[in-house]
Order: C-alpha cells, then sequence, then structure tokens
C-alpha cells in the first residue's frame, strides 16, 4: 500500500507540475497582449500628437495668411480643436455667395490645404454649416443672385458650407477633393452660452481630422 501512495503522490505532483507551466505560459501570454496593446497606445499618442502638431503649423500660416491681406475678422481659429470657423460676414447677406475679399484670401491657402491633404493621407477635411434660429420669412428662389436657392436654415447652412468647400479645394484633383465632406445643421448646433437667434450663429466650421 506504501508503494501505491507515492504513486499516486508522484502524479499528483507532475499534475501540479504541468498546472504550473500552463498557469506561467498564460500570464506570459497576458503580459505580452498587455505590452502589445501599451506600445499600440504609445504609436497611436505619437501619431496624434504629430498630426495635431502639423494641423496647429498649417492653421499659423493660413492665420498669418488672412492676416497679411487685412482678412483676418473674416475667420477665427481654434488651434487645440484643429477648426477655423468662417464667420457670417464671409457671405453676402442672406445668400451663399462669398464675397470677393474672402474669395482671394482662401486662394492665397489653397497650397497649404492641398499639402495637408498630400501629407496625411487619411486626412479629411469637414466643412459644416450653421445659422441662427431665425426662420426664413420668404423662400429664396433667385440662383443668380444668392448663389441657392432655400426655402429653411437648413438648405442655407448647406450651401453655404457647400460654397465654402469649393473655396477650400480649389484646383485639388477630384480625388483628394472627396476627402472634403459638407454637411448643413441649420440651427440645431447654436454657439454655447449664446442665443440660438444670435446673428455670431451663422457661421461655417472647417475641421481637419486625420
Amino acid at each position: 500500500m506504501k508503494e501505491k501512495q507515492n504513486e499516486w503522490v508522484s502524479i499528483a505532483d507532475l499534475m501540479a507540475g504541468t498546472l504550473a507551466v500552463v498557469m506561467l505560459l498564460l500570464v506570459v501570454a497576458i503580459l505580452q497582449n498587455q505590452f502589445a496593446a501599451f506600445r499600440h497606445k504609445e504609436e497611436a499618442n505619437k501619431g496624434e500628437a504629430a498630426q495635431r502638431r502639423r494641423v496647429e503649423a498649417m492653421l499659423a500660416d493660413i492665420r498669418q495668411s488672412f492676416a497679411n491681406q487685412g482678412a483676418d475678422g473674416l475667420v477665427s481659429f481654434d488651434m487645440l480643436a484643429g477648426k477655423v470657423t468662417l464667420k457670417d460676414n464671409v457671405f453676402a447677406r442672406g445668400s451663399a455667395c462669398v464675397t470677393a475679399q474672402a474669395r482671394a484670401a482662401f486662394e492665397s491657402v489653397e497650397p497649404e490645404i492641398s499639402r495637408y491633404l498630400a501629407e496625411t493621407g487619411g486626412g479629411q477635411i469637414y466643412v459644416e454649416g450653421y445659422t441662427d434660429s431665425v426662420p426664413v420669412e420668404n423662400p429664396v428662389t433667385d440662383f443668380a443672385r444668392f448663389c441657392t436657392v432655400y426655402d429653411d436654415n437648413y438648405t442655407l447652412s448647406a450651401a453655404r458650407a457647400r460654397e465654402a468647400r469649393r473655396l477650400l479645394i480649389g484646383h485639388m484633383s477630384e480625388e483628394v477633393a472627396r476627402r472634403v465632406v459638407v454637411a448643413g445643421f441649420g440651427d440645431s448646433h447654436p454657439l454655447p452660452g449664446i442665443d440660438p437667434a444670435d446673428a455670431k450663429n451663422r457661421r461655417v466650421e472647417v475641421r481637419f481630422a486625420q
């Protein structure tokens, strides 16, 4: 009986050893996965930081170009958000037509925008139109005069975003221009802390994204 007990003890030791090895391999696998996830996150953070620096540098150049032309009152810049806001005076009153001053200013920075899209293979530009909450009283049907037809704020905001996009893409190829996307939000996104009816809500925001 003593020899039989020793035999079972040996089997138990073997199973315990095998279990220990399995547990060790499992721990190693978990640590490897965690390390890989950490490295992936680290690389992603580095990429995002580089992207932010690229956008900030581009926006600084665009801001300087506008200032040199005396057109800095047409736009505002949010470097951290990677965003340029086209103010209401970029467009003729109640219209989607871009003023001559704004057109000249944007034509001068087209190379900067083209370079951004070329250097960021997956980069996109979102052009988003917004209005105040004052309703459109009378439908606008004279396209030649207003560069659009509209009967509500959503249509007007989309038309203004469309015309802003045309400024941005300039002479870009069709393939590159597809990465410049338009949306019209009407009066659904007023600026924080501002009366929805305030004219400051009439704007087009241009966001640069990776």
